[in-house]
């Protein structure tokens, strides 16, 4: 039986305001202990821009845009978020965050802000946003159910034409949910929501990852498609932007530049074949002031390579002529080291206080066969789990050897047999973790 969604509020309520309490920057951002203002507005630059990016879907002059951010917590991306918007607000079911918020943003009259009992948003009336988001809040809800009606209340709450974005935790793998690591959704799970409830979905990128993202629109009211007919302008890659496209790995996508796409469309009722084989689409873009349209998709696997067909279909129909695009045999795996951060406190690069490390691997041909060494002795504590399988990319957890003094040290990790390249790490003072050491 499910936890009653009273219960699972106060003990959110309670987690979060000892979290709150105890250092809401770092629960918040998680990118290390006592964080100045400026050092913790710094770590939302990358959402920022994810964020930012969806405002270009608005339909309006925004000077007249309402914004609502679900899970606000101490208003880390409310603040700088609040020049887009004549109005914004953002509720958290923490009370010790809100009052946390109120004083980050005493200064700017129109970002508002309130502690909510539920998910059900009733102190807000219907079709009263241009655009809501969410980051890092679903992730921590212990709760399908509670999950489920912040995305009821989003439908509820966007004007005709209005935009969600948001973050989901979608690994594939999930531990018992609590307040802090939460329930996860599948992109199938996303897709079902939104085509049930009558909401466009756009994009729908990072899946069988920890990030997740998704947006979606409330159609306007009687859109209808353009009498214009469609047509492929070009195809490239979607992560290069040149005309080559690997058959496998973290650039093995498509992106279709489209002319009059159907206002209609969406990633329910839109379908990329290359070869005839279909691809996934993952993300459909604003339209241009000349009509052009954006689609991105994985090619599908496994796929030819060669001069291969692309066509373009809406709800079964092909709208366009095919085109075609270059698929080229992509290169052997490599493995690499992408970053080496403090397990616990993320901005320390390449060093650590606390006694672990976490670190980013990609292109791991043997994840299982993975050994970890420092100074040639073997690592206390080991864990590896794929958070994006596409590159592939896996997480190393570790705790170094005892006794370690402070100062340089050599890190070598092999798979298998093969060596990746040495690092240096700096072993520093510092404090033990706490109880929660991963994001």
């Amino acid at each position: 039986m499910s936890e009653e969604p009273s219960n699972v509020a106060e003990r959110m309520r309670s987690d979060w305001n000892q979290r709150a309490r105890e250092d809401a920057n770092y629960y918040v951002a998680f990118g290390g202990r006592d964080q100045d203002e400026d050092a913790f507005l710094a770590t939302a630059a990358d959402v920022l821009r994810l964020i930012e990016r969806e405002l270009k879907r608005l339909p309006q002059n925004g000077a007249t845009w309402r914004a609502l951010e679900i899970g606000c917590g101490p208003g880390r991306l409310m603040k700088p978020l609040s020049r887009h918007f004549a109005e914004i607000h953002g509720v958290d079911v923490s009370d010790e965050m809100i009052r946390l918020a109120r004083e980050r943003l005493r200064d700017i009259p129109h970002a508002r802000v309130q502690a909510v009992e539920s998910a059900r948003l009733a102190q807000f009336a219907a079709e009263s946003f241009d655009f809501i988001y969410s980051y890092a809040v679903f992730q921590h809800i212990p709760s399908r159910n509670v999950v489920l009606e912040y995305m009821r209340e989003t439908r509820r709450l966007l004007k005709p034409g209005g935009v969600f974005h948001g973050q989901f935790n979608g690994l594939p793998h999930a531990s018992v949910p609590d307040t802090w690591s939460g329930v996860v959704f599948t992109a199938d799970e996303i897709r079902a929501f939104t085509r049930e409830n009558g909401l466009q979905l756009l994009n729908l990128d990072g899946v069988d990852t920890q990030y997740m993202w998704t947006t979606w629109r409330k159609p306007a009211t009687q859109e209808s498609s353009r009498s214009t007919v469609p047509s492929i302008r070009w195809l490239t890659n979607a992560y290069s932007g040149e005309p080559l496209i690997p058959d496998r790995g973290r650039h093995a996508a498509i992106s279709v530049l489209i002319e009059n796409l159907p206002a209609e469309c969406d990633l329910n009722n839109l379908e990329i074949l290359v070869d005839g084989s279909s691809a996934v689409p993952i993300y459909i873009g604003p339209r241009a002031t000349d009509g052009i349209q954006q689609v991105n998709a994985w090619l599908p696997q496994p796929v030819r390579t060669g001069v291969l067909p692309v066509e373009v279909l809406v709800a079964g129909r092909r709208i366009c002529p095919p085109a075609t695009a270059r698929i080229l045999p992509a290169g052997p795996l490599v493995p690499r080291i992408v970053s080496i951060s403090d397990g616990v406190n993320l901005v320390e690069k390449n060093a650590t206080s606390t006694g672990f490390l976490k670190i980013q691997i990609e292109e791991l041909s043997a994840p299982h066969a993975v050994h970890a060494s420092v100074d040639q002795r073997p690592v206390e504590r080991l864990e590896i789990m794929c958070t994006d399988p596409r590159p592939p990319r896996y997480e190393l957890n570790l705790e170094l050897p005892k006794g370690l003094s402070a100062g340089p040290h050599h890190l070598e990790i092999r798979s298998g047999p093969h060596r990746l390249l040495p690092a240096q790490i700096e072993v520093r003072p510092g404090t033990p973790p706490p109880a929660t050491t991963s994001a």
